[in-house]
């Protein structure tokens, strides 16, 4: 905590940028699918579409931090008991939610991961069985490992995409601009795509507990909060309409091609460029695996010790026999494919966190931030408090 308190105002805002930036622009962002799903398939409207459903997330995001360290939250069943206070009862949605979401997010690495060993040229069936088999091995064996390496991972992937999107959009320029000039729309509905982005922010929201827990140690006030929220708008608005408008140019031939399931590597594959397409492949697993493996293993270590488990000694043994019970029903679900995963996996829990989350949050949330401020003018935040007790030892 000392060497924290140390870091400067526009590291901590950074750092907490980076945490929602991180937990956006993963595995799952990379593979294209999501903006294929949210985004690209409605025409002009993706690159608009896209800034939105990033606003609403961060305008979100930002009243969960200023609630989190006002009330001096310990974890987000805290966070989640005051915003539904006196319901504290309501606060089981965002429980429901959150295990639903770290379900099909695992359902999805799997399936991803299965969809690129497949464009290595492996058969689906030993691509399953051998994602399965890394992915229970290492949470079992090798998580901190993983862990530590999972940021590297995301350096190289995050590279490799923008190198992929720069190239993409230069060989298609032409057609995007035509799509945009002449506002072409694909969809069936115009509503429909500004409806996604809501859905696309509830899905999103899951990032909730790693970025409280993050603001707590970092950030002074309310005004460092708004910053890092700007901030993350502005990465991630960035990073995501360079991905939709460069799969808007191929999204036709993409489709032609039936390659929906992973349309970046499809466009990384017909860039020429073999080193950016083998070494986007590899990172992407690499990628998939990391992200997998903590998911995994958060889920393992919130149910290991169970008293229902006690019974058996052996943490290892606890810790395996939680792994295969989690891993045995998102392998099941990851048999749908990613496309039907992120369409109607991440759709109903991003349903389910519109209700849970962004609505709550940018009503009751803002209310009752505004209420507090106004109550307790003085209040300071944590990382505030200890520098003012630091200055007052010293």
């Amino acid at each position: 905590m000392k060497k924290v308190r140390k870091v400067s105002s526009m590291a901590a805002i950074f750092g907490v940028a980076a945490v929602l930036f991180g937990s956006h622009a993963g595995g799952g962002f990379a593979t294209g699918n999501q903006e294929t799903q949210y985004y690209v398939q409605f025409g002009w409207t993706a690159p608009l579409t896209a800034v939105l459903a990033m606003l609403l997330l961060t305008l979100t995001m930002r009243e969960v931090i200023v609630m989190y360290n006002n009330n001096d939250c310990k974890n987000y069943k805290e966070l989640f008991t005051e915003l539904w206070r006196p319901y504290t009862k309501l606060e089981l949605l965002w429980e429901i939610y959150y295990y639903l979401m770290v379900i099909m997010a695992v359902s999805a690495v799997i399936a991803g991961a299965t969809a690129v060993l497949q464009a290595m040229g492996i058969p689906y069936a030993i691509s399953l069985l051998l994602v399965g088999a890394v992915l229970l091995f290492l949470t079992i064996y090798g998580v901190i490992v993983v862990s530590s390496a999972a940021g590297a991972m995301s350096i190289v992937i995050l590279i490799c995409c923008l190198l992929i999107f720069i190239t993409g959009i230069k060989l298609r320029s032409t057609e995007i601009g035509t799509i945009l000039q002449n506002k072409e729309f694909w969809g069936p509905s115009f509503s429909k795509p500004f409806i996604l982005i809501f859905t696309y922010a509830g899905f999103q929201s899951v990032v909730i507990p790693s970025l409280a827990a993050s603001s707590r140690g970092l950030l002074k006030n309310e005004k460092e909060a708004t910053a890092s929220m700007a901030l993350s708008f502005v990465m991630n608005a960035v990073a995501l309409c360079l991905a939709v408008t460069m799969l808007l140019g191929w999204y036709h031939e993409i489709k032609a091609a039936d390659q929906l399931t992973l349309p970046t590597l499809y466009v990384a594959m017909q860039t020429g460029n073999t080193a950016i397409s083998v070494a986007y492949k590899v990172s992407l697993f690499l990628c998939l695996i990391s992200t997998g493996v903590t998911t995994i293993f958060g889920l393992v270590n919130r149910f290991e010790d169970t008293p229902k488990l006690m019974s058996i000694k052996s943490q290892r043994t606890r810790r395996a026999l939680v792994a295969v019970l989690i891993m045995v029903v998102c392998m099941i679900i990851s048999l749908t494919g990613l496309t039907n995963i992120v369409k109607y996996g991440y759709g109903y829990c991003g349903y389910l966190g519109i209700v849970a989350i962004v609505i709550p949050f940018l009503t009751i949330g803002v209310y009752k931030n505004r209420k507090f401020k106004r109550e307790h003018p003085d209040h300071k935040w944590e990382v505030a408090r200890n520098e003012e007790s630091d200055a007052e030892l010293e």
